[in-house]
């Protein structure tokens, strides 16, 4: 399982960093069910699946501080294998609820600047988005843009249309402009905060850039672990040239990074809870 987990971050099919936070955590549950020669083995397991995990998608700080936490789980001092495999189920258990709390917390902090009907935009997929606009229960209209080259937003518009009181439209990436002037607020999630930059799913920065040039406030909501200052760098990742292009471009050189940075000055408030 963690191997298919890591194969599944990589491949970006776990679209929130909360849930590839989430899904990672619980794949080092598996390393309970080995069997192991002593203790100094399955803490030595633990730390190199741990690191694995985390080394599948270095730009998520959640799930970065995660695997930190959960690969220190195993009490120094503790000599006895089924409590190290306690320790760690335990630690597990902590640490979901931990990055579910989190985003909760976020999500009712964000719920009141929307309790009122307004026409919304968001870009990629976010499940702390979801929950604030089900914690605000207000009928929206929200344009989601569909995030290429991904497409994650395909997903949001799906999960949004499923909500009876939101009214979902998709939209290409580059026609997000085109409806700003009809929009009242941006709300995106975030995949984490580093000093004076926010990083999310690419195509975040040119959209608040120009909700900016519109006039139109922008709100970023996520977890207050996802906000990070020392300990965590972030790394972009740069996707298959494929996902741009099934065939190669002669003497063209494809870009395909996953992520950029905003700046936060550039948001009308960052909600954390």
């Amino acid at each position: 399982m963690i191997d298919e987990t890591i194969a599944a971050i990589a491949e970006m099919r776990s679209h929130s960093s909360s849930a590839v936070a989430i899904d990672a955590a619980e794949s080092l549950r598996t390393l309970c069910d080995r069997d192991v020669d002593s203790v100094d083995q399955f803490r030595e397991s633990l730390r190199q699946n741990a690191g694995a995990l985390r080394r599948a998608n270095p730009s998520h700080a959640s799930l970065f501080t995660t695997m930190e936490r959960l690969s220190g789980a195993v009490d120094p001092e503790t000599t006895d294998i089924d409590a190290a495999k306690q320790q760690l189920s335990v630690a597990i258990d902590e640490a979901t609820a931990s990055i579910e709390t989190g985003a909760t917390a976020a999500a009712r902090a964000a719920a009141p600047h929307f309790e009122t009907p307004m026409t919304l935009l968001t870009h990629d997929y976010s499940t702390t988005v979801l929950q604030t606009l089900e914690l605000a229960g207000a009928a929206h209209t929200v344009y989601i843009t569909e995030a290429r080259p991904r497409y994650l937003g395909r997903k949001m518009a799906r999960q949004v249309a499923a909500r009876p009181a939101l009214d979902a439209h998709l939209l290409v990436d580059a026609a997000a402009a085109s409806v700003l002037d009809a929009v009242d607020a941006v709300l995106i999630g975030m995949t984490c905060v580093v000093g004076p930059q926010l990083y999310n799913r690419i195509g975040t920065q040119a959209l608040v850039r120009t909700a900016v040039a519109h006039d139109v406030p922008v709100y970023a909501v996520g977890a207050a672990a996802k906000v990070v200052d020392g300990g965590f760098r972030f790394e972009n990742e740069f996707r298959p040239p494929s996902e741009v292009s099934l065939e190669p471009l002669d003497a063209v050189t494809i870009e395909n990074p996953a992520y950029d940075a905003t700046p936060t000055e550039l948001f009308t408030q960052i909600l954390t809870g």
